[in-house]
């Protein structure tokens, strides 16, 4: 069993999977409005400060879906010598233009490290926006993403193969192949059915 992901990894991983199987056998995306965006972050209050209240404007919602599409082509490629998400085979932003995209989402909004220590624990830093500005989301989600692709937790990315799956993944053990146990349950059904088609 590996180590809990990073805050990075989390993040990171959760941006990614608002693309998924919509049950129906096609592709269902969280963030194609505002109330998904806002949906979204307010799940994950360590995405910026304020997460709890946050409120999406289209600009936030358009930063938000490039940083979430150069994070899924780079994650295409950490997957190398595998195949990519289904979701993304066909549409997948070129590599260079994703790492552009990511590193200019990250620098939009310039941070301090800030140490916070409270009794009884250890010492942790977090990024504030520099001169107490607003954080901006496309930032913290740009930086999360290159903090997870250039972490521990990279070399453990896989896309899962699953018939109507979508979803990337940590892999825990060796033998794990699939996100979930009901997506292993698909494949062996799958790969079942196909050699019974074959010899009938």
């Amino acid at each position: 069993m590996q180590d809990s992901p990073s805050r990075d990894t989390r993040i990171a991983l959760d941006l990614a999977l608002t693309v998924r199987h919509d049950g129906n056998g096609g592709v269902a995306d969280d963030l194609t409005d505002l109330a998904g965006l806002n949906t979204w972050v307010r799940a994950h209050p360590d995405t910026v400060p304020g997460a709890g209240v946050f409120t999406a404007d289209e600009p936030t919602l358009a930063a938000a879906r490039e940083v979430r599409a150069a994070a899924r082509a780079l994650f295409a490629r950490a997957v190398r010598p595998g195949e990519p998400s289904p979701a993304d085979a066909a549409r997948l932003l070129p590599v260079p233009d994703a790492v552009r995209r990511l590193n200019e989402a990250a620098a939009r909004t310039p941070t301090v490290p800030v140490l916070d220590w409270a009794d009884g624990a250890g010492p942790v830093v977090r990024a504030e926006p520099a001169h107490g500005g607003r954080p901006d989301l496309a930032a913290a989600l740009a930086r999360a993403v290159i903090g997870f692709l250039t972490g521990p937790d990279r070399p453990r990315l896989r896309a899962c193969h699953a018939p109507r799956c979508v979803r990337y993944f940590l892999k825990e053990h060796s033998r794990q192949e699939w996100c979930k146990p009901s997506c292993g349950n698909r494949a062996r059904v799958a790969r079942h059915h196909e050699r019974h088609k074959r010899t009938a």
